[in-house]
This record gives C-alpha cells, structure tokens and sequence, in this order.
C-alpha cells in the first residue's frame, strides 16, 4: 500500500509539474520574442556587456521556472500522497511499481542536473557581465579626447568587447575576466597571458584575430592602412611591468593609460572618423 501511494503520488506530480514547465517554457519563449522588438530600435546601442545582460535574464527566467517547478512538484506530491493517490496503481504488481520508481527518479535526476547546470552558468555570465560593465563604465568616464566608445562590436572573426574610435587613434579592448581572490598579478608574454597564482595561462591569439579582423574592415572601407591598438582588459588583477607592444594590459584602475598610448601615425582625419562611427553606429543598434 505504500509502494502505491508513493507511486500514485509522484506520478500526479510528476506528470503535472512537467506541463507546468511546457506552459512555462513556451510563455517565456514567446516573452522574449516580444522583448526582442522594442521602440526606437535602430537608434538604441548596444549597452556594456550587452550580451552578457541578455544571456544573464535568459538564464535567470530559465532558473526560476526550474525553481518553481520544483516547488510545484513538492506541493503536489504531498497533496496527491495525502489524497490517497495511490488508487491509481490499485492492484500493479510491485516490480511494475518499482520500474515507474525508477523511470520517476531518472526524471527528476535530469530534472536537478539541468537546475545545477543552469545555475552554475548563471553565476559565471554574472561574473562576465560585471568584469565587462566594469570595465565599460570606466572607458565611458576616462578622458579620450572626444572618441567614442561602441559595446559588444561583432566581426567575422568574433565579438570585441569594446571598440574606441577617435582623432588620436582606434582601440579594440577585449575583457578577459578570470576570478582572482586574492588580488594576484597577471602579465602578458608573447602570445599568452600568464598569472602568477596559476599555471594555467591564456591564449591571446583569438584576440588577434578578431583586432586583426577590425583592422581589415576599417581599412576597406577607409581605403587606406589603419592601425587598431589592442587594449587587453582583466578587472581585479594586478598587472605587472610588460615587454610586449602588440597589447597593452590594463585592469579596471589603469584602464586610463590608453590615452597615452598613441602615436602620431595614428591620429584620423575628421571625415575617417566620422566614417568609421557611423559604421559602427549601424552595426551596433540594438535592431
């Protein structure tokens, strides 16, 4: 009799929590699709970490309807268990019972490891979203001249994180953001990142691809030669004393040398720059 209860009961919950999460899955997916066309699109630009924000409220929805769905299920377990559900199996054999045991537990494994994954990508787009908003706020404050600064800048080769497009120069400024608990110092050597408290370094040639990949976009439709400075950005480390001038290594406090760093075969006339704005100005709207 307990077997049929315990059966009863999770299969009522079971099978309601799983529409519960059809109904709920679909309401969002329609959600986002009416959020995704919004008012004055074509001139509202992408903001800092733009796509770490949207990535951030899909993961977000996605947990609270895995969430609620757990709670559902709770609920209706025990209403079911207490309303003596177990009238639906009356009469199963027992090897019968513990086979639909079985398959429900499978279920609700899948159930948590999906809560678990959805969880810990959430808290790691987090972490993205704030070392590229941090990282942004501070270009938007520091002084460049009258330049301006474009967010989340996509390339054939890749997205840049920011792109700074001014009379005294262009700047591509990826963000890599790695955890540093205890403020450690990170340095760039050749083609690689290395940090002090782990030996696990980071590739930077993807970074070059993507600048490399600007650099060639911003010459074709200018005609002749520019040069993109690549600036790499890593909030909450300390950057030691660097040898390599392919990249400047900055973090979210010394984020400003970049206004030093130029040269003047680097400066713009007035029209390239208003040139290279308006291109990015189209490729950056939000539509």
């Amino acid at each position: 009799m307990e077997l049929e209860a315990i059966s009863g009961a999770a299969t009522v919950a079971l099978t309601s929590t799983i529409v519960f999460l059809l109904i709920a899955k679909t309401w969002n997916a329609i959600g986002r699709t009416m959020a995704s066309t919004s008012n004055f699109s074509d001139r509202i630009m992408h903001e800092s970490a733009q796509r770490f924000r949207d990535e951030l409220d899909r993961l977000t929805s996605s947990q609270s309807t895995y969430l609620s769905g757990v709670l559902v299920f709770v609920m209706l377990f025990i209403a079911a268990y207490f309303l003596q559900a177990e009238h639906l199996f009356a009469g199963y054999p027992s090897w019968q019972l513990y086979l639909q045991l079985v398959f429900l537990m499978l279920v609700s494994g899948f159930a948590v490891y999906c809560l678990s994954r959805t969880v810990i990508a959430r808290q790691q787009v987090k972490f993205l979203r704030d070392a590229n908003i941090a990282i942004g706020h501070q270009l938007q404050q520091s002084s460049l001249d009258g330049a301006r600064v474009f967010h989340d800048v996509e390339t054939t080769a890749g997205m840049i994180d920011h792109v700074i497009i001014g009379q005294t120069g262009l700047y591509a400024i990826n963000v890599v953001a790695r955890r540093s608990f205890d403020r450690a110092n990170a340095r760039i050597c050749e083609n690689r990142i290395e940090f002090s408290n782990s030996k696990a370094g980071q590739s930077v040639v993807a970074i070059n691809a993507t600048t490399t990949r600007l650099q060639k976009t911003f010459r074709g439709l200018l005609g002749h030669k520019v040069r993109v400075r690549s600036v790499i950005a890593l909030p909450g480390w300390d950057i030691e004393e660097q040898s390599c001038d392919d990249h400047l290594l900055v973090n979210e406090r010394t984020i400003a040398m970049i206004s030093g760093w130029k040269d003047n075969c680097d400066y713009l006339m007035n029209e390239d720059v208003a040139a290279l704005q308006a291109d990015l100005v189209a490729r950056c709207a939000r539509a």
